[in-house]
């Protein structure tokens, strides 16, 4: 298992190409612009794109989806259907800009080569905020950050939810390497030391 790490979008945000390295099948993680880079990149590592994923449906971390879709027309993409629609000027209406937007929630596990991923549902940021499991990688969209945790005070968030997913991320067993949406990449058991909100619970 490989990750790949581009920073894109004016809100710096992370965007992630998960990649097996035995089979060079890749998922994109939260491409939050720049399609035709990505596409450059995936070809020029000469990946197949089997799926576009996405952690939620705020626009700076779904703003080139639609365009990499029609540049990968065989790649899946996945939002969690809480996250389908459009809330004010924060989220993009996945639904009416992929044809074929396809869902997914708490227990799918998708195929990616001989690798795994693992949805689970963390609502809080928004309400179909997804992290995703695989091996030793969670991908955190903005539900945990390094040191502090996704807002919760925008349209569309449930701030009466987020606690119960930041303990559920907690008492996750093991440690994990964790990408967030923004800023840098940090390790669970590090925030189960330090990090505030997950000591607090």
């Amino acid at each position: 298992m490989k990750v790949n790490h581009l920073t894109l979008g004016e809100l710096e945000t992370n965007c992630y190409i998960l990649i097996d390295e035995d089979t060079r099948e890749a998922a994109v993680i939260d491409p939050a612009d720049g399609a035709d880079l990505l596409k450059k990149t995936i070809e020029g590592d000469g990946l197949t794109l089997r799926y576009i994923l996405l952690t939620h449906g705020h626009r700076d971390h779904t703003l080139a989806a639609p365009r990499l879709h029609e540049l990968f027309p065989d790649a899946a993409v996945y939002i969690h259907e809480s996250d389908k629609g459009q809330v004010g000027i924060y989220r993009y209406p996945m639904e009416e800009l992929i044809d074929d937007l396809r869902f997914y929630g708490e227990g799918d596990a998708l195929p990616l080569g001989n690798l795994r991923v693992e949805v689970l549902h963390t609502p809080g940021h928004t309400g179909g905020s997804v992290c995703l499991r695989c091996g030793t990688a969670l991908f955190t969209g903005d539900t945990l950050f390094a040191g502090s945790m996704g807002r919760i005070d925008l349209p569309g968030a449930r701030p009466d939810l987020m606690m119960g997913s930041l303990a559920r991320l907690k008492q996750l067993d093991g440690d994990f390497d964790v990408y967030p949406g923004h800023m840098e990449t940090t390790t669970l058991n590090r925030e189960r030391q330090y990090n505030m909100y997950l000591r607090m619970l």
